[in-house]
């Protein structure tokens, strides 16, 4: 072992997380109504002794027939992911108990201006906001069955696996003691070459029913013991790769000894306070602007998207181990006012030619993108827990972005052996 790396991720129960929850439901019900929805909408919540408030503000453009209940998705969301109690951390249920606020505005006609007209010459949509976004590949998960495809950082891919088990065994019954906030962090060993040998810590953060006075007579040592058995047995021997674990791997389950009170009773939360959550659990960088409540047409979301999917293409096609692509954009101007393309010296080809490939063969302008992955759809609730990368593609739409294009593939494999 050389150095280790860690990544964190938390559940659909953590407040931020319940906030990103909110904002994409709300994203995907406009989009359900008007594939071209304007949407920018931000979240907040926080829980008292006596009641929870959940305010939703940001800006939307529908059209003037359409009709949405927003405090109706607001509450279903809250209540789907386990807020039904307010001893759990809110009850989403209850109009005395939760409040819910709703600031809703039209998106401002200059900004609209800008990215349905485009700027001077370009006639294109225009890119919603200036900005930089970055996508990130590497095929260190590959030699693993269970991550074959994903192409993402180990320490990110796996926290956010556990955290989706949990969240899963706690709406089945599996972990019928469980309640919806949850975090999880892993530490990998990385070598001398960069590749990973083994995991030196799993921690795990998962709230919990009172179990010390309704199953172990107030002994908090054997809740905890409990508690961890459980978690071992049924999620991390579940989700870990076997050979990643050795007897040097620390596993940590609450740490503080006991987690009942959690959600946002206990913290409040924000949509997109957890951006390095969201991409690729800091190995790869990240342009600062979050995804969760913004239609495509911001391309904080839909570039970094792009980004990606072009970067787990030029590993996939063998170009380079590991890839990372920079993109920058001008409000209102549909080409990326640059790119830049990183391959960590592990490119078969220099950089600049690599670049040069990417340019011939990806087109990343704004409605480009958007009709290349299908980001019209009403596809964003699923990517607003468990991390927008390295997810399954289905038949619904959901994470285009990560679905290998065999063409574009050859493509690349053809740019490649013509520079060689």
């Amino acid at each position: 072992m050389v150095y280790l790396f860690t990544s964190e991720s938390v559940a659909a129960g953590h407040p931020d997380k319940l906030c990103d929850n909110i904002s994409d439901a709300i994203l995907d019900a406009c989009l359900g109504i008007e594939k071209n929805a304007r949407v920018a909408i931000e979240t907040m919540v926080k829980g008292t002794d006596k009641k929870s408030f959940i305010i939703v503000g940001g800006e939307i453009t529908l059209p003037p027939d359409a009709k949405i209940d927003y405090e109706k998705i607001v509450r279903d969301t809250a209540v789907s992911i386990g807020y039904d109690d307010h001893a759990v951390g809110m009850n989403a249920n209850d109009r005395d108990d939760c409040e819910v606020i709703i600031i809703v505005t039209q998106q401002s006609s200059e900004i609209s201006q800008g990215v349905d007209e485009g700027y001077g010459l370009h006639i294109e949509q225009g890119a919603g906001d200036q900005g930089l976004m970055f996508g990130f590949a590497t095929d260190e998960s590959e030699e693993y069955h269970s991550l074959k495809g994903t192409y993402m950082p180990l320490p990110a891919i796996l926290s956010h696996r556990l955290t989706l088990e949990m969240t899963k065994a706690m709406k089945t019954g599996q972990l019928s003691w469980a309640r919806p906030d949850s975090k999880s962090q892993v530490t990998v060993a990385y070598d001398e070459n960069g590749t990973p040998v083994s995991i030196d810590t799993i921690v795990v953060a998962i709230q919990h029913d009172d179990l010390a006075e309704s199953k172990f007579e107030g002994d908090l040592e054997k809740e905890w013991e409990f508690i961890k058995s459980e978690v071992e047995e049924k999620i991390i021997t579940k989700v870990i790769p076997s050979e990643l674990i050795n007897s040097e791997t620390k596993v940590i389950v609450n740490g503080t000894g006991r987690f009942v009170k959690g959600g946002p009773h206990a913290d409040a939360g924000l949509t997109g306070r957890k951006i390095i959550v969201d991409t690729y659990g800091g190995m790869g960088r990240h342009g600062g602007g979050a995804f969760s409540g913004k239609d495509p047409s911001k391309v904080d979301r839909s570039a970094a998207y792009a980004a990606r999917w072009a970067a787990k293409h030029v590993v996939a096609s063998g170009l380079a181990k590991k890839c990372e692509i920079q993109l920058a954009y001008a409000i209102g101007i549909a080409e990326p006012v640059s790119m830049n393309v990183n391959t960590m010296e592990t490119g078969v080809l220099s950089d600049d030619k690599i670049t040069k490939i990417v340019k011939r063969v990806f087109d990343f302008r704004p409605a480009a993108i958007i009709e290349k992955l299908r980001l019209r759809n009403p596809i964003y609730s699923k990517t607003a827990s468990g991390g927008h990368f390295g997810r399954e593609y289905d038949d619904k739409g959901h994470f285009s972005w990560e679905l290998i294009d065999s063409e574009i593939c050859s493509k690349l494999k053809e740019e490649r052996g013509n520079n060689i």
